[in-house]
């Protein structure tokens, strides 16, 4: 084959053009999957799952020293209520920081999305209260595994809604941690919240990820509304009671003490760490990460408040781990 100048292109000269070009093409979809997928999201999660891990560990610790005879002296439902509001203060702040930084700021503000965000609010307050209320019927290290449940609410309602598949070996992770569950003795409030946690979780997932708005300002939206219902319930405590204590913000820091404000600040940071993770990994990654906090959560407990471990709880702890081993292992390495 000749040019117009007369010079010739061989076959072999085209085909290795072509060649380049393509190996070009491959090692630039190489380069983008790696700095788009792996390097902003996984090792960011990592570290958001691991400090997830010691509040949560925490959470439970924290509650059951704040009662007082077995009970508490405050008015508990205040308490998600404060934490809804450092939520919102804390995402407000950063949306405005945001948008002062001149930076493109993406925010839906149609009320066909907006509506969607009440929806895990009002599961979150109910949810919220009942952890409350179990605290006072069970140790820390026994809610703690019974937490673990939302681990198979979550991936039932995430095949159920999300259209997301789990393998065999998962499905077999997530049965072992329905064992490891069940070894602890089983409580109603326990199970109910563990089902709201998982239906609040993915649902609050599905929000987070139908679009590319900004996770501040789909924070501000769920935390506003979760502040409205907080504030609603007990508005509703109030009525039934016919005022007698008069209104509630009134008495908004009644019966606190320095580890009931401790036990606000660590429901908020959990709040604003798992939006984090529902927006940027994945809602599986959250449960099990609040899961690890059973090691933790019975160390501090026999620390603290002189607790025995059961063997029932070391065959639980046992194969919950186990349970996780199997459910991150990538396939390849369990062919190995």
């Amino acid at each position: 084959m000749r040019n117009a100048g007369g010079g010739s292109i061989g076959i072999h000269d085209l085909e290795r053009d072509v060649d380049l070009e393509r190996d070009e093409k491959s090692e630039k979809a190489k380069v983008s999957s790696f700095s788009s997928s792996k390097l902003p999201v996984r090792l960011p999660a990592v570290f958001v799952a691991s400090v997830l891990t010691l509040f949560t560990s925490s959470q439970g610790v924290l509650t059951t020293l704040s009662q007082t005879n077995g009970g508490y002296i405050y008015d508990y439902g205040t308490v998600p209520f404060l934490a809804e509001l450092m939520k919102l203060g804390v995402s407000a702040f950063l949306l405005w920081r945001e948008i002062t930084r001149g930076g493109s700021v993406k925010m839906t503000k149609d009320w066909k999305s907006v509506r969607l965000f009440p929806i895990p609010s009002i599961i979150y307050v109910v949810h919220n209260n009942i952890q409350f209320a179990t605290l006072t019927y069970v140790d820390t290290s026994t809610y703690q595994i019974l937490g673990n449940l939302k681990i198979v609410t979550t991936a039932i309602l995430f095949r159920a809604f999300l259209k997301k598949k789990l393998s065999r070996i998962q499905w077999i992770a997530i049965v072992l941690l329905t064992l490891g569950t069940t070894t602890s003795q089983g409580y109603l409030l326990a199970v109910l919240s563990a089902c709201l946690s998982g239906l609040a979780g993915v649902y609050t997932e599905y929000l987070m990820k139908k679009n590319d708005d900004t996770l501040n300002w789909q924070n501000v939206q769920l935390y506003a509304f979760g502040v409205l219902f907080n504030g609603l319930r007990l508005s509703l405590d109030d009525f039934n009671d016919a005022f007698s204590k008069g209104v509630w913000f009134t008495r908004l820091f009644s019966g606190y003490n320095f580890t009931t404000l401790l036990v606000v600040v660590n429901l908020g940071c959990t709040g604003l760490l798992v939006s984090w993770i529902m927006k940027f990994a994945d809602n599986i990654v959250k449960v099990y990460s609040t899961s690890m906090a059973m090691l933790l959560t019975m160390l501090l407990s026999v620390y603290l408040f002189n607790y025995v471990p059961t063997l029932q709880l070391f065959i639980g702890i046992a194969i919950c781990g186990i349970s996780l081993q199997l459910y991150f292992t990538p396939p390849q390495q369990l062919a190995d």
